[in-house]
């Protein structure tokens, strides 16, 4: 079902003709997934009817969480799910006591980070960006990810709270 969603979502860059190539993309694999429920790190929309139309999926990698996908059914786009899947996980880093948010995507695509910057984060530039983020960056391009279109961003929420759950 979760891959479903992620291939129902990535349908969208279809109207971005140069990244078209990514609808077609391989998704996360079911198993990946699985670790990632079990770890408590993927929230999921359902619809009124108990069937799964969206999901956020992250990590906590240091003292921060990571968002790897946020993806919503692309019929259901602009509905809010998305918004709501991204106010939860906010509320459970928070709750975890970890210090910001960061995560990988495009500047210009309006869903990727024009979205992000309007729940706060930002885009982090030159020496702002860690050498994890720059990792992830650098194997995106290898993967033909056009560098200059991607970004890392950051929502800082303040001091630590202490974490009461370890998602790795």
């Amino acid at each position: 079902m979760l891959p479903d969603i992620e291939q129902s979502a990535g349908e969208a860059f279809r109207t971005v003709p140069e990244l078209a190539w990514l609808a077609d993309e391989g998704n996360v694999s079911v198993e990946r997934h699985r670790i990632l429920i079990r770890r408590g790190a993927c929230l999921v929309a359902a619809d009124n009817q108990d069937r799964p139309v969206g999901l956020l999926s992250a990590t906590v990698e240091g003292d921060v969480l990571h968002i790897w996908e946020l993806d919503v059914r692309l019929e259901l786009q602009g509905m809010g799910i998305g918004r709501s899947l991204l106010e939860r996980a906010v509320e459970n880093a928070r709750q975890l006591g970890v210090a910001a948010i960061t995560l990988t995507t495009f500047r210009d695509v309006a869903w990727n980070a024009p979205f992000y910057r309007r729940f706060g984060f930002r885009i982090l530039e030159g020496a702002g960006v860690d050498e994890r983020l720059t990792g992830l960056l650098l194997a995106e391009a290898r993967h033909g990810m056009p560098a200059e279109r991607r970004c890392a961003m950051r929502l800082d929420l303040g001091p630590a709270a202490g974490a009461t759950q370890d998602i790795r």
